[in-house]
């Protein structure tokens, strides 16, 4: 199932900015605007979202990407740790990666669900910053494959895996510039309605919910032969 972020906001209230309510209100309104299905067959919640809000997007610091600057086509997934979908995406994610060339992923942190999710999700923006994104993207796929809650500890054991002492990553997920990049993460998720995890930003088109490797990977081929997610 996926989340409302929505249930969440009042409890992450510390990690927002007081413009939230002004973003919100132009949060886009999902529903079938392009008929596609998951890989179940069932129908995909999406939307049309205005490009001078997903233009944006590339702009936020600490966003992990795997895949060539220059691909021909770019998704982004907004996603949290103790999402159970979101574990399922990551596998996908990774075998999109591996199975396209032509793509570039990029992960967004929205950590609606938990403090813990908060907590984790400082700890992959530390990685990211003292290791860069290959590492951040091999921390992504080793803490999505960890049974259980996932928690601050839980991620720092991942991280000092990686070969940088726990305490030192400690200390970069604990800094001001991590705790903004956290905040431009989830300010922009608001902006674009993205009250399930994960979603997706395809083009100018919003994903709710995750609809499945094949099912994503239809999406992106109409993406590149007529802009939309369904031709």
């Amino acid at each position: 199932m996926p989340f409302d972020r929505r249930r969440f906001l009042v409890a992450t209230a510390g990690l927002l900015a007081p413009g939230l309510a002004a973003h919100r209100a132009r949060a886009q309104s999902y529903g079938q605007r392009v008929p596609v299905t998951n890989d179940e067959g069932k129908a995909v919640a999406n939307s049309i979202l205005p490009g001078e809000i997903t233009g944006q997007i590339p702009a936020l610091k600490g966003v992990t990407y795997a895949g060539a600057p220059d691909a021909e086509t770019a998704l982004y997934e907004f996603f949290d740790f103790n999402c159970p979908w979101c574990r399922k995406a990551a596998a996908d994610m990774v075998s999109l990666h591996e199975s396209d060339s032509a793509l570039r992923i990029g992960l967004v942190h929205n950590p609606i669900l938990s403090p813990q999710s908060a907590q984790a999700a400082k700890v992959m923006l530390a990685v990211q910053r003292r290791l860069g994104a290959e590492a951040a993207w091999r921390f992504y796929g080793q803490l999505l494959g960890k049974p259980g809650r996932i928690d601050g500890p839980g991620a720092l054991e991942v991280a000092g895996g990686l070969g940088v002492p726990a305490a030192e990553i400690e200390s970069v997920a604990d800094s001001d510039a991590v705790r903004e990049a956290l905040r431009s993460h989830m300010r922009m998720a608001a902006d674009l309605g993205l009250y399930a995890t994960p979603s997706y930003v395809l083009g100018n088109a919003g994903i709710l919910g995750h609809p499945g490797a094949r099912s994503l990977a239809r999406m992106i081929a109409s993406t590149r032969r007529c802009d939309k997610l369904a031709c």
